[in-house]
């Protein structure tokens, strides 16, 4: 059996390697969730070096590291190497806190090193770290980016894991020692998926308002309300990168969500990091073609997403009361956009009714948790404990929503938009059976824990839909 005696030293770098993220961002997401205020002293520890920020950082996070998505064909053949008695170093230009805390959850390096407060173990200062450990050259080094080819180009033998392809091409000229482990890459098709572009059909509630104005045949209301639909996605998109970023952890514990581009580790956090920011402009950008309401109705909604990643999420029934009123501000959105007032009746039936959908879903997400065998989940206000609490009050909040719309026809203002007003009142028994049935699959276990995405693909709720529609045609 060969043995470390007759085998050269590997050294492994840790991010993008062992693993398929990168400490640093995750560090730097950790510390925004735990201390906004230490978060804005990021760019004067910068002014030290990036090694004083790795180290400022990680002194006051803890990262879980026993949840960080690894890279799984290297790490086997790492324990097939430990297995045939080579020694493997660890060493990461990460600080080296949780460089070490990685090395001692996986247990297959006989050391581990990383950047102190004064030096950052980076191409040159990692070649210089190893030739002293190793002075007679002669070692293995595994790595993943254009920063460790100082690396390569002292060592015997070359591993790449993930590496671009470009890269790979230009080190497979000057080396003829190299060994591949790479895992299928579709970064544009993961970034589309990060944005949740499926989404976007929750931003239909814009076109609600120049519906039910009677005013869907005027070409140029039409068209604010479509360049309203996209400026609102591109911002919620911005909104939901932020989110998945800021949920990494809790994401990786959930039985789906940890299948999340950023949580599962097929999407760098640095897409999140540039698209975040970028789709943000891009969907203020769009909307200053639209009335001076709208924008501010837009920044209204941004700053309340925002707030709720960071925070709001965690609270009970804070969240639901918050994913409810999100909803109702796509209304106010699309009435912003094309200039008309939104009667109170209608912000009303659109708040009660998500109310006691987001209500479903927090009642499906923790049933499942139950399921699971577990009590409750990280970032979350609830454990299994309030299931009948969800229930009742998104009962409730349900029954409320049929009411309310029950009212808003014999208001006055109704009655004068439509020829034949009591037709509305066979939507009712609609509602209700759409409701009651989502209720039931939840408590059986057989719903989505997207109750809004499971009634827009839904065939029975399509059908119930299509024939609120016909009666409010008949209708008007």
């Amino acid at each position: 059996m060969p043995n470390s005696l007759t085998q050269p030293t590997l050294y492994v770098d840790l991010d993008g390697t062992v693993i398929k993220t990168d400490l640093l961002f995750e560090s730097i997401l950790l510390l925004l969730k735990k201390n906004i205020l230490q978060a804005l002293l990021i760019p004067i520890w910068l002014l030290k070096g990036r090694a004083n920020l790795k180290y400022q950082i990680a002194k006051r996070v803890h990262i879980p590291v026993e949840l960080l998505p690894l890279n799984t064909e290297f790490h086997s053949y790492l324990k097939e190497e430990v297995e045939r008695g080579r020694n493997i170093v660890l060493i990461s230009a990460s600080s080296e806190i949780p460089v070490r805390q990685v090395s001692d959850h996986l247990g297959l390096f006989i050391d581990a090193m990383g950047s102190d407060e004064g030096t950052n173990l980076k191409s040159k200062n990692k070649v210089t770290r190893i030739l002293q450990l190793d002075p007679g050259g002669g070692f293995v080094y595994a790595g993943n980016s254009k920063a460790d080819i100082a690396v390569w180009s002292e060592a015997s033998e070359v591993i790449l894991v993930n590496c671009k392809k470009s890269l790979a091409e230009n080190l497979e000229h000057g080396s003829e020692s190299i060994q591949h482990f790479d895992a299928p890459q579709s970064t544009y098709k993961k970034f589309w998926q990060a944005m949740r572009p499926h989404q976007w059909l929750k931003n239909a509630l814009i076109f609600l308002p120049l519906i039910l104005s009677h005013q869907l045949n005027q070409p140029s209301l039409l068209l604010q309300a479509c360049v309203a639909f996209l400026s609102f996605s591109f911002v919620a998109s911005s909104v939901y990168l932020l989110n998945d970023m800021l949920d990494l952890n809790s994401d990786r514990q959930h039985q789906s969500k940890k299948q999340r581009p950023f949580a599962s580790g097929d999407l760098s956090l640095a897409y999140g990091y540039l698209g975040a920011p970028f789709l943000l402009v891009l969907g203020f950008t769009t909307a200053l073609w639209l009335p001076r309401e709208f924008v501010l109705v837009l920044l209204a909604y941004w700053l309340m997403t925002t707030l709720y990643s960071l925070l709001l999420k965690s609270l009970f029934l804070i969240d639901v009361l918050t994913l409810a009123s999100l909803y109702t501000w796509r209304i106010i959105a699309g009435s912003a956009a094309i200039s008309v007032v939104t009667t109170y009746y209608l912000l009303a039936f659109s708040f009660f009714l998500f109310l006691g959908l987001a209500m479903v879903k927090r009642y499906t997400e923790f049933l499942n948790l139950q399921n699971q065998g577990k009590s409750s989940i990280e970032g979350r206000g609830y454990g299994v404990e309030n299931l009948q609490t969800l229930a009742i009050i998104g009962g409730g909040s349900s029954l409320i929503a049929v009411a309310v719309f029950a009212f808003y026809i014999n208001a006055p203002a109704t009655t004068g938009l439509y020829s034949n007003p009591l037709l509305l009142w066979s939507i009712c028994p609609l509602l209700l059976y759409l409701l009651w049935r989502i209720w039931a699959l939840a408590r059986r276990g057989e719903l989505d824990e997207d109750p809004v995405m499971f009634a827009i693909t839904d065939r029975r709720s399509q059908l119930s839909a299509a024939l609120c529609g016909l009666i409010i045609w008949l209708a008007i």
